[in-house]
Parts: structure tokens; sequence; C-alpha cells
């Protein structure tokens, strides 16, 4: 059995793609780990291009009856036409993430010179090290990015003194070009600042500032705009703020850097390394037997393909990501707290794929699908953050009244720094969507089920509430060929999907009542009805949402290819059969309305489903073919699971171990880390008598090997650890309930957190073991149980 957690090379990164990632939720950085010029590339979260801006369309709700009428009758070319011209938000486009700045740190070591050559991410510790020697001299540098200090800090230690340069910079990703994207750059004896603003109307204005510390022989003087040291060993200390949060940004940023280095390298390697492990730690998997695969640098094992221990590697570097690029705030800004975006936090472009934003039609719920389940729920705090922003009368709720005459909230199909909740972009397929908000929501009431944290619940209800009401008011009634009557949505898409119409063959967008919208507002209504029996309150909508919930159609299958339905009332053919999206299985993976043993029918129509994709090229993206992983672990088919990982490593992953759409796009990650946790355990059912249901090794390929995992966090408030081997649990399963715990590292008090939670109240379930088995479990609190 083998256990690695890092990740190492033999040579320095060429170019961005290959570089390492440090990051503490709010700033990141790739390391490139080069000798002669290091390159460190900075990100700052709230570092974007332009300001809030008024693109709420003004006709909209006028058009919205036209428009149902044209979609109703099959005018697709004309529903298109109108949906440009009166739906379109002006401008057309959100704001964009922009990186915060550049390191060069000139050490002046040959290639040709350097041997012993070494450097490697620690995911266990999140330092990043390089080593090496040159000219009879040992040279060490480690990169941390601390979220106590809120400072990225390199260390630099050489067994002789010798001379390097610091550069604080701003440019292109691109490294031949010289163009500086920045306001100014002061330099003193021990200090670097730099301020730039990104550009357009109101942007935020950021500082980047830095500062030197070296040995007491060493020396710090400035020389033009670098900062030249000669030392055996010295302390370099980045910070950056931005007027996002700040209104003196400039003060924080250095009193950061100054603070940290007061404190010294020392208390921020034990501080930075104890608060990290505190959050990293919940969770534990280790997987054999031993490949000699798993000797060679990570660069090479990717290429070799699959052995157990890079799958292990694999999900423990997710949750790495997930913990540098999405970390709860330790102060007063908490609710400018932002979550992970379609790069997690580390753009290297001033012209970012898709804007580098938040895409609300799967990918920014994808990268949170894995949170819960790994024991990270504090990861999540940022996204409810940025939910409740998206959830303001001026933001969503206004886009909600004056497109649609609706109430509550919407938000399309992506967001930016600002909460814009407009439609994004002049795309059919996916800008006129409103429902990527209420499909955010639903992590509202899946929180609650995996830690039973009432007083987040609570926090969360208007949020959830302010959906629900938009959703009622989206739904229309429309008579089926049935002859019945349901409710539907009009306009409706399958996201960034097309059809083929079965009567014109005519290429589609819109149709009534697309299985995702349906999938989405279903669960929203059924998260609704618990919350408030949960929160003990009398919901004011309990009348409408029973009746909507039992006019929504029920899901159908077609007749001619026996898959699921996509497109709602009509049969409709797919106008690229191996579409990236696969949204009209959204019930089986994340949601849970359709599962192998309550809807076997169902099951094998969405099977039906991916055969059809995957025979015309589906899954073809990083984060769709993960998304691929996460339904074939519910419907149980392990096979399928071992050859989507196999997918991923050939044609979607980097040599740093990043998920590739192609551009490097970070949801692949945590989408596969979630399937991954699925095929250990499932806890999405309950018996006929209400108990939790733990499903042991479900979906398990038995070439991911043998292995023991602890911390899985399961629904329920239950948290599992096991050993097996050979398909089988070897030992015991320990189930632990968890409800209490102090699971959340950045709350000032233990008992303020457990204050919090659901009181202990007599709880049952039952394991299901990979042999069928099945034995019975209950709690009261705290509590381990050892089944056998």
């Amino acid at each position: 059995m083998t256990k690695s957690s890092k990740l190492w090379y033999d040579k320095p990164a060429s170019e961005w793609n290959k570089a390492l990632p440090v990051g503490n939720g709010r700033l990141g950085c790739m390391i490139h780990g080069r000798t002669t010029t290091e390159l460190l590339c900075l990100n700052e979260d709230s570092v974007w291009y332009g300001g809030p801006q008024d693109r709420v369309p003004k006709n909209a709700s006028q058009n919205l009856p036209k428009l149902r009428e044209l979609v109703k009758e099959g005018r697709h070319a004309e529903a298109e036409k109108l949906v440009d011209r009166a739906f379109g938000a002006s401008p057309s486009g959100q704001r964009h993430s922009e990186p915060l700045a550049n390191v060069k740190v000139e050490f002046g070591h040959d290639a040709d010179k350097v041997t012993d050559y070494g450097r490697e991410l620690d995911l266990d510790t999140a330092i990043h090290t390089t080593e090496y020697s040159c000219e009879g001299a040992k040279v060490k540098v480690e990169i941390l990015t601390s979220a106590i200090d809120q400072v990225i800090v390199m260390r630099v230690q050489s067994s002789t003194k010798f001379e390097f340069a610091v550069r604080l910079t701003r440019e292109s990703e691109v490294e031949s070009e010289s163009h500086e994207y920045l306001d100014s750059v002061r330099t003193s004896d021990h200090q670097i600042v730099m301020h730039a603003t990104p550009g357009g109307h109101q942007s935020v204005r950021a500082c980047c500032a830095l500062g030197v510390k070296s040995d007491d022989e060493g020396t710090s003087e400035a020389q033009g705009g670098s900062l030249v040291i000669t030392a055996k060993e010295a302390l370099v200390v980045i910070a950056a703020r931005t007027s996002f949060r700040h209104e003196d940004f400039e003060a924080v940023a250095v009193g950061d850097v100054f603070a940290a280095l007061e404190r010294g390298a020392e208390k921020i390697w034990s501080n930075h390394v104890q608060h990290y492990q505190s959050f990293y730690h919940q969770t534990q998997l280790e997987l054999g037997p031993p490949s000699p695969h798993d000797a060679l640098f990570t660069s090479q094992r990717i290429e070799k393909g699959t052995t157990p221990a890079l799958v292990a590697l694999y999900t423990d570097y997710a949750r790495y990501l997930l913990l540098s690029s999405s970390r709860p705030s330790r102060g007063n800004n908490q609710t400018l707290d932002l979550p992970a975006n379609l790069q997690g936090i580390w753009n290297p472009s001033f012209h970012p794929a898709w804007g580098s934003k938040f895409t609300l039609n799967i990918n920014l719920q994808m990268n949170y699908w894995g949170c819960l389940p790994l024991s990270l729920a504090p990861c999540m705090d940022p996204l409810f953050s940025l939910l409740h922003r998206l959830a303001l009368p001026d933001t969503g709720g206004r886009v909600a009244k004056e497109m649609y005459s609706a109430r509550g909230w919407c938000c399309h199909n992506n967001t930016d720094l600002w909460a814009d909740c407009s439609p994004c972009e002049g795309w059919p397929p996916a800008t006129l969507w409103p429902l990527g908000g209420a499909w955010l929501s639903s992590f509202i009431w899946e929180h609650y089920l995996f830690t039973c944290c009432i007083s987040t619940l609570r926090n969360n209800f208007p949020v959830l509430e302010g959906a629900v009401e938009f959703c009622l008011d989206w739904l229309v009634s429309e008579t089926f060929p049935d002859g019945k009557d349901y409710r539907v949505t009009n306009p409706s898409l399958s996201p960034e999907n097309t059809f083929l119409d079965e009567h014109t063959g005519e290429n589609g967008v819109f149709c009534r009542g697309s299985m995702a919208d349906l999938t989405i507002i279903s669960s929203l209504f059924e998260d609704y009805l618990k919350a408030c029996k949960t929160l003990h309150l009398k919901p004011h909508l309990l009348r409408e949402v029973g009746k909507a919930m039992l006019a929504l159609p029920p899901p159908s299958i077609c007749k001619k290819t026996g898959r699921l339905q996509e497109w709602g009332i009509a049969n409709h053919a797919d106008a690229e059969p191996g579409h990236r999206h696969i949204s009209h299985l959204l019930g089986v993976y994340p949601f849970t309305c359709i599962d192998m043993d309550a809807s076997p029918q169902l099951s094998r129509a969405a099977l039906r489903s991916l055969e059809i994709r995957l025979a015309h090229g589906g899954g073809h993206t990083g984060w769709s073919r993960s998304h691929l992983l996460c339904i074939f672990s519910r419907l149980r088919m392990p096979d399928k699971v071992a050859e989507s990982f196999a997918a991923l490593l050939d044609a979607s992953t980097l040599p740093n171990l990043f998920s590739s759409h192609p551009p490097f796009q970070i949801d692949g990650n945590f989408g596969a880390a979630a399937a991954v946790v699925e095929c250990l355990v499932q806890s999405f059912e309950l018996t006929g008598q209400g108990q939790r249901v733990l499903r042991i090794l479900p979906s398990w390929p038995r070439e991911w090997g043998d292995g023991e995992v602890k911390g899985v966090r399961c629904r329920g408030g239950w948290s599992v650890a096991f050993k097996w081997k050979d398909g089988v649990v070897d030992g015991s399963v320990e189930v632990k309930s968890v409800i209490g715990q102090d699971e959340c590292a950045h709350r000032d008090s233990v008992n303020e957190y457990s204050n919090t939670h659901r009181k202990s109240e007599e709880r049952t379930g039952v394991v299901v073991f990979p042999d069928g088995g099945i034995v019975a479990f209950e709690g009261d609190g705290p509590h381990l149980c050892r089944i056998k």
C-alpha cells in the first residue's frame, strides 16, 4: 500500500500549464520552479475588469407572451430572433477576471550548471519546494500562501551567500511580451508597492506589496525597480488588497506584509500548516497495491495511466485545490467572499476563456459537488456569500421583476464579481435560461443534509424561498398531447444544446419544459418544504408549491431510442448527438430523482442516453467526462467509471494534473473527485421507514485497488471509515455521528459552532455492504459504531 501526497518534477515548468498552484482562497500563485529567473504568476480573487453595470433588458417582460407563443408554435427562428432583440442584455457581456501581478526572482543559476534539481508540491502541507545545487551551493526555495497571515511567502535558503533580485510587475501571460498593465511601482530598500487598475468604468483598484527580510548578515537595497538581496537566507512576503473590500487597500496590503515579516518564517510556517491541516486531514484516502509507475514524476504518471495511487493523488489534489481557491475569510468581509471560479483562482490571462467567471449551468455547481462528502463544508461558505448577493432586490430580484414580472429572484447562465444576474452573451443555447440561481440554491438543503447545521439553513432560507417564488411564477400551464394539463417552463432550453424539430427538422433551441428545468424546479420545491419542516416554519407558499408539484409532468422516455427525453413536450432529436452537456440526466446526478432501485426504468433510459452520447464522441471535455464519471458511479457501473477516469487522464489532464476543457478549467478536477467519493460511499437513499442508507463501495472499480478511507461525510450527519480488500470490507465499518462536531476550523469557538447544530436526537440508519449484507445502526449525538 502506498501513500504519496506530492506532485513532483525533475525540471522547471516551461509554461503556465506545467506550473504548480498554491492559494489561500483569496490569493493564488502559480510557481514555475525556475533557477535562472523564477516566475510567480499571482491572482487575487477580486481583481476584475470594470465595475457594476446596468444590463437588465428593458423590453423583455412585454415581449414574454409573444415569445411563449412562438415557442409553442415551433417557430424557432422567430423565437430566437425575438430573444436576441428583446431579451439580450446590453452590453451583452459581464465583467471578467484578470491576473494580479507577476513576481520575477532573478537567481541567475544557469540550467547548464544546475544539478540535483527537483520541485514538488506537498498536498499534506500546501507548500511548494524547489531544490537544486549550483556551483557548490545548495539552494532551497519554499513557497506557501497563508490563510492566517493573508500573504504569499517565499523563503530562500542557500548553503552559501549569494545575490538575487526581485521585481514586481504586471505583464501578459505571453512571456515574450513587454507591456506592463499597471499604474505605478514604488521601490525602497526593503519594499516594492505596485498599484494597478484593471480598467473599465468603476473598476476595482488593486495594490500589491512586496517586502523582504534577510538574515543578520544579509543586505537588501533598491536598484531601479528591483530589490537586490545578498544573503544565505531571506524571506520574501507578498500581499494584495483591492477596493472591492477595503477603502484604504494600500494600507491593508502594506500592513499585511509588515505583520508577516515581524512574525517571521518559523511562526508563519507553523501557523499555516496547522490551520491548513485542520481542514485537509478531515478526510484521508489510501489506495494500493503500489505500481512501478508510482515512482515516476507526476507528468510521467499521467502518461502511463491509472494506478490506485494516482486515483488517490487526483482526489487529494482536488481537495487541496478547493481549500486553496474557496476558503472562508477570517475577518469582517465574509459577505464579500468569492467562491472558486471557472479556473479556481488561477487565471493567467487578461483575456481569459469564458471570462474566468462563475458559470451557473453546471460549472460552478460542479466545483462544489465533492465539497460536503469530502469533509470540506467550510469551503462552501464563499458560495453562500455569493448566493446572498445574487438574491438581493437590486440584483436577482430586479432581474426577476423587470424581465419576467416575477416574484423572488433569478440569475441566468453566468455571474461576475458584481453578482450580475442578467443574461450573459448573445448565444441562444445558453443565454436566456433564468434557472442558474435556482440550481445553485440546491446547496442550501444539501449542506443541511450533511452537516445538520440549523443556523446555516436558517440564514440561507430567504435565498431558497426567493428562488421558489421565482420558479412558481416562471411556470406556465400547457396541454400535453395526451390531453392532460401540466405546468412547465416556456421558454425552456437544455443548457448549450440544440435540437432538430421532430416535425420540420428545423434546428431549434427553445422548447417547453426541458428535463433539466423540471428536475431543478421539482428538487427546489422539495427542498423548500423540507427546510420549512426542519425550521418549524409555516410556509406561506405551501399551497402554491403543493399545487405546482402535482402539476409538473413526469419524466418521459423516447419511444424511438429508449433514452430519457431531453426536450420536454416534444420528442426532438439532437442536433449534436455527442454534445458535452448531459443536462437531462441531472436527476441521476447531482440530484437524486432517478436511482437504480426506486426508478429502474428511468435509470435504464438514462443509461441509454449516456450510450448515445458516448457513441457520438461525448465526454470530450474534462468537466463533461467528470459528469459522466459521477453518473456512472450513481448507476453502480464500476467498469464504466474506470473507463471514464482513464479517458479523463488520457485526453483531459495537463502535466500539472489540472483538468482541461481545453483550456484549463478546474471543474473537471472537482467533478472527478466527487465521483471517486461517490464510488466509496453513497448516502442519498432512505429506507421505507425513513432510515438513512449508507451504501459501501457501491461502484468501486477493482482496478483501483484495495484501500482505507477515513472521514467521508454522509447525509444525515454521519462520517464513515473502513478498509477493504478485493472489493470486500476488511474488518468493520466505523459510523460516527458528527452533529455538533467542530468541523469548521475557522470558527472562533467550538461551542459557538456546536450550538448551531440540530440538537441530538435518536437517529437510525443501515449500512449496505458490497456483498448485499445489511446492518442497522443508531446514534444519539457524538457516537461511534463498529459494524461488521
